[in-house]
């Protein structure tokens, strides 16, 4: 698997710009076309095909690589990303269903709540390291779904309903059943949050959050501002949780506590550690993976949750850094940029 991903890495970077531009838009035009194969292998059994590719396959990419940044990019373990996703989600179940705004006006405002949100538990928490930090970020994720589960204002338990679907783009309208539209809404998103990250990874905070994630001793000493980027990394991460909400709040048309426990945030670390951390390629890939197997096996009823069980424990030992682990150049940066 490391020779077929060496080979990939040496195709791409040997093409020229027209070369990759011709890659990529084909790729982009074959994971577009997805939601039209739902009578080949690629269908779910019980589960309906298009749906599962929105949720939760779509929206575990979407969710994986914001978590990217702040676990596989600067080494921050975060237990409590579902609280972000559940505030994007409530932005757009309350302001949807309370104001005349439609999704695509929420949209901004959820992912600046999450991005506040981001602040509030990173300036405190980020002065902790290790499991100290998971575990104020895990209780956050559960002050949240407390919060919502508590506050009449939010639902309580019965959470909010008649949350309203986007309003129509070039003629093409949202409906609850409308899979494809939404799907292809998410692709959008991902593809941005893609360029998002390789663009910032590649610029002085990529460098300062990997020198954070080696060495963050180190990285202080060579007068790397390692606050001010782990920061940015939970704000930055925040944010694409935030805008994953707002799409899941518009598409289920109904939100409640139960919907943002810590199994999603679980989930998605998983998504992240199984794929490869840091590596975005891979992060996507195990996104992918651990949001279709589980519907693809859905036949095997309760067994099904021992099978999933047993592939991440078999991976996990046969690759421990994931399928797609970073590449060991990657992992020199820093140790270049000091020398």
């Amino acid at each position: 698997m490391f020779n077929l991903r060496d080979k990939g890495a040496e195709i791409w970077e040997s093409q020229g710009r027209v070369g990759r531009v011709a890659i990529a838009v084909g790729a982009i035009a074959i994971v577009a076309a997805l939601p039209f194969m739902g009578g080949t292998f690629l269908n779910t059994p019980v589960a309906d095909y298009e749906s599962v590719l929105v949720y939760p396959i779509a929206m575990f990419v979407l969710m994986a690589i914001g978590l990217n940044i702040v676990i596989g990019k600067s080494g921050l373990l975060d237990l409590g990303y579902v609280a972000f996703f559940a505030i994007g989600a409530y932005t757009m179940g309350l302001l949807g269903t309370k104001t005349d705004l439609n999704t695509w006006e929420i949209l901004p405002i959820g992912i600046a709540m999450a991005m506040f949100s981001g602040i509030i538990l990173g300036v405190p928490a980020l002065k902790l390291r290790g499991d100290y930090l998971a575990i104020i970020t895990l209780g956050f994720g559960e002050i949240v779904r407390i919060v919502a589960l508590n506050l009449g204002a939010l639902g309580r338990s019965e959470g909010i309903q008649g949350i309203p679907t986007p309003p129509g783009i070039f003629g093409i309208e949202y409906a609850f059943d409308s899979h494809r539209i939404y799907y292809w809404t998410l692709l959008i998103l991902i593809l941005l949050a893609i360029w998002m990250v390789r663009r910032l990874s590649a610029r002085r905070a990529g460098r300062a959050w990997e020198s954070i994630r080696q060495d963050e001793d180190a990285a202080e000493l060579l007068g790397v501002p390692t606050f001010k980027y782990k920061v940015w990394a939970f704000v930055l991460g925040a944010s694409v949780g935030g805008a994953a909400g707002v799409i899941y709040a518009s598409k289920t048309l109904f939100i409640a506590p139960d919907n943002f426990t810590l199994q999603i945030s679980i989930l998605i670390l998983a998504c992240v550690v199984f794929g490869g951390m840091g590596n975005i390629w891979g992060v996507i890939l195990g996104a992918v993976i651990l949001g279709y197997l589980p519907d693809r096996i859905r036949f095997l009823s309760d067994a099904r949750l021992l099978v999933f069980g047993l592939v991440l424990v078999l991976m996990m030992n046969l690759r421990p850094d994931g399928i797609l682990p970073r590449k060991k150049r990657e992992k020199a940066i820093v140790k270049k940029d000091a020398s």
